[in-house]
């Protein structure tokens, strides 16, 4: 039987420098590891062709931290332009690898509620060739990351250049965007507050 998650690859979008946050929030702890490794391990129980971690900000210092996995590291140089400038950059790396990928699946290293179980939904829900968005909706009703384009998006994909990630495609595209809900709040950890409130509330007992 044709297995169709394997001509999926998976994206991990952890090139800021977390101003916001203070300090560089991928290396933080998270139960006993840390956010990104965390969001590594999650992404590597899929069954999806190849895990990709795109670094920026902080690279010397985060890659060692992560390099024993059997993951893809890029790193890119123009992280301070945005989000979209990572994807681009991703994207552009699977382009010229010319392999037969059918999509890409892109999440964030710092949102640590979404595990395996719901990207495997978005998986799932995936049909090779079918000019598919299958996104994540939130409790504001708004479409986002975690997110899974068909191939066919990969061009509009490579000129990405802003801070604002991939929402434009999704609004350009809307009639063939497929959403999930998580079970649980999707949540992205921005600021030192949110990071101990929930770091406490889950691994303080």
């Amino acid at each position: 039987m044709f297995n169709k998650t394997q001509m999926i690859a998976t994206v991990i979008l952890a090139a800021g420098a977390s101003k916001r946050m203070g300090v560089p929030k991928q290396l933080l702890k998270w139960g006993d590891s840390t956010l990104l490794e965390h969001a590594i391990v999650q992404a590597l129980q899929l069954n999806t062709i190849e895990v990709i971690v795109v670094l920026g900000a902080n690279f010397n210092r985060i890659k060692p931290q992560i390099e024993h996995y059997p993951i893809t590291i890029l790193n890119n140089k123009n992280w301070e332009v945005g989000l979209g400038k990572s994807i681009a950059f991703a994207v552009e790396y699977l382009i010229k690898s010319k392999r037969s990928i059918e999509g890409v699946l892109i999440t964030l290293a710092d949102q640590p509620f979404i595990e395996s179980s719901f990207l495997n939904l978005l998986i799932d829900g995936f049909l090779p060739n079918k000019s598919q968005i299958i996104a994540t909706l939130y409790e504001d009703a708004k479409q986002g990351v975690p997110v899974l384009f068909c191939k066919k998006y990969f061009n509009e994909l490579s000129y990405l250049n802003d801070d604002i990630g991939a929402k434009v495609l999704l609004e350009k595209h809307g009639v063939e965007v497929k959403v999930f809900k998580p079970k649980i709040e999707n949540i992205d950890m921005d600021f030192k507050i949110d990071y101990n409130y929930f770091y406490n509330k889950n691994f303080k007992k």
